[in-house]
């Protein structure tokens, strides 16, 4: 069969209806009763009557990607994982006000699609909604040559989620000496990539190292993780959880002062939690600075809480994994204090 004016100038419509036939059955497993339409309508329809319930339901939104954590896909042709990153990171975003998350659509594109590698990220991201309890209700897949480059992927996520008015969470109510926990991350989530990339560039990605206890290319690709169901374990037992902050791109340094209030700032003591390997190697690999590697890197800390002193004990006895990492300050700014010898 000879190929298509359009297929020649570099898009193929046929691979574009492939990739959708193949994550079909993924997606529409994310679908409730709330979905209205089916995959490939031209906007997706959610039935919101069971926000009636709420006092005064306020809609949260975000947009996000994955960035170049795509690369470390693609070098290890590995697409399994990047769906669950784009999900995870865009449902935390809206949890540090509160929010549960109602439906999310997603954005991948290409030089030139192949359709099984759209399908794997895809199918990961209706796996990811799935755990989260969210509808994927419709998407993006596009085929742009000379705009992406050859090989190249780009995923990105957009999430709606939802919060009772007197429910949200702002950090408004902060105060000084409030405790400062942290619910650990698993990996770097889907920042300093580029960095890391860097950095780790001239070693064996696919060898076992004793460090890490895994590949650097399996530790690389280890999912952002979702805090849903731990920050409403929290917050269904009582807990006064006075702010939320996500560790993405810029570290405890930059995303911390995001919620605290005007005069106040925080200690954030070392040595009171685990930093993941890693970024030990990261730091030892590229001789970097600390000061850099707490502005590039999560360092370990996936979801910081913020509650009242007294409530220390009832929040580990929720969630034991939680560790006190520092305290709110009358004076402004982080402070990152270096670990007592």
């Amino acid at each position: 069969m000879t190929k298509s004016a359009y297929a020649q100038a570099g898009v193929d419509i046929d691979a574009g209806q492939k990739a959708t036939s193949l994550m079909k059955q993924a997606v529409q497993a994310t679908y409730g009763a709330e979905v209205l339409t089916g995959i490939g309508a031209f906007g997706g329809l959610f039935d919101v009557s069971a926000l009636k319930e709420m006092e005064s339901p306020v809609l949260v939104a975000s947009t996000d990607g994955v960035g170049t954590k795509t690369k470390i896909a693609a070098k290890l042709n590995r697409w399994d994982t990047i769906g669950h990153d784009i999900v995870n990171h865009c449902i935390n975003d809206i949890l540090v006000q509160g929010a549960k998350p109602l439906f999310f659509l997603d954005y991948v594109a290409s030089s030139k699609l192949d359709p099984e590698q759209i399908a794997a990220i895809v199918r990961g991201a209706a796996a990811a909604c799935v755990d989260n309890g969210c509808a994927l209700l419709g998407g993006e897949t596009a085929e742009m040559p000379g705009v992406y480059q050859d090989g190249e992927v780009d995923l990105v996520g957009t999430i709606i989620g939802v919060v009772d008015r007197p429910k949200i969470i702002d950090g408004t109510r902060i105060q000084p000496n409030d405790l400062i926990l942290a619910i650990p991350a698993r990996s770097p989530h889907t920042n300093g990539y580029t960095l890391l990339r860097s950095v780790l560039a001239d070693l064996d990605w696919n060898e076992h190292n004793e460090r890490l206890g895994m590949s650097i290319g399996d530790a690389a690709l280890i999912p952002h993780r979702s805090y849903l169901n731990e920050v409403h374990a929290l917050l269904e037992a009582g807990l006064d959880i006075r702010g939320l902050a996500h560790i993405t791109g810029g570290g405890v340094v930059d995303n911390l002062p995001r919620i605290l209030p005007e005069g106040t700032g925080a200690l954030i003591e070392r040595g009171t939690w685990n930093v993941l390997p890693i970024f030990e190697l990261i730091e030892e690999v590229g001789g970097i600075d600390s000061a850099e590697m707490f502005r590039v890197f999560n360092m370990g800390l996936g979801m910081l809480v913020i509650i009242p002193p007294d409530q220390r004990d009832r929040a580990q006895a929720v969630l034991p994994e939680l560790v006190q990492i520092g305290t709110i300050q009358t004076t402004s700014g982080i402070i990152i204090q270096a670990e007592s010898s």
